[in-house]
């Protein structure tokens, strides 16, 4: 027997895409949502940090309003960030499912796994982004983080005009329902060959890997994680700044 070790093989490389090409009319007029200024930083450089906060990171793929792109090359160069990780700006789409396609067709080769990241999800901890990593990882096609959820949730008959009573359908049952968050983590393989497959407009990339019929699992998301889609969220997610600052030092 040869007392010569094999070579182990080579860590698989990850890439994070962050479509922020909408322009989150929720918060209400001005700029895109993804450069609305959190703690005087654009919500995507916050975001961009996140993603590039995990070692196994080597490229983040910032997918910018077509009419953006030169303005967020400009916002990424003008803010510090680490310098192991690569940063490619490319144009969207007129949906969040085209842009996402836009920025995956920008990885090079050798990117096994993909991450998908809500711009509008700043504060996502890094401990949550190395633990979907490494879910896909170890053999899952399609990562989720999520959380239980805290409220009772009913399903209803939508109504046909805004502010009118809606007819309750059905009340599922709380304790097999999560709240979903980002970024989802994917083999490129499988990612790829869903945005080659699914056509309908879905509301994120995990759903259309499960019309292939392949599983998603789901591991603990963060409560850090939430959404900044009102001006509510946004006096929260500077209160977790805020409290970060205090307890880190930054």
């Amino acid at each position: 027997m040869s007392d010569v070790s094999l070579p182990s093989p080579p860590e698989a490389r990850t890439a994070a895409v962050i479509p922020a090409a909408g322009r989150g009319v929720r918060l209400g007029p001005g700029a895109p949502k993804a450069l609305r200024a959190l703690n005087g930083t654009p919500m995507l450089i916050h975001a961009v940090r996140a993603m590039a906060a995990s070692r196994a990171v080597s490229l983040v793929v910032v997918v910018a309003p077509p009419d953006g792109t030169a303005e967020v090359k400009t916002l990424l160069d003008a803010h510090a960030l680490p310098e192991r990780t690569d940063f490619v700006v490319v144009p969207g789409g007129d949906s969040r499912q085209e842009s996402v396609r836009y920025g995956l067709e920008a990885l090079p080769p050798g990117v096994d796994i993909v991450l998908v990241h809500d711009a509008a999800r700043p504060l996502v901890p890094v401990d949550t982004v190395d633990a979907v990593i490494e879910a896909v990882r170890d053999g899952a096609p399609a990562v989720v983080p999520a959380l239980p959820l805290a409220d009772t949730v009913k399903e209803v008959e939508p109504a046909a005009v805004v502010g009118e009573t809606e007819p309750v359908v059905a009340t599922p049952e709380r304790a097999r329902l999560r709240a979903v968050q980002t970024p989802q983590g994917f083999d490129r393989v499988t990612l790829l060959r869903a945005h080659e497959s699914v056509t309908d407009n879905v509301t994120d990339d995990a759903s259309m890997v499960e019309q292939l019929g392949v599983p998603v699992v789901v591991v603990p998301g963060h409560e850090e994680a939430f959404k900044v889609t009102r001006p509510l969220d946004l006096v929260l997610a500077e209160a977790v700044l805020a409290r970060r600052r205090l307890n880190d030092g930054f």
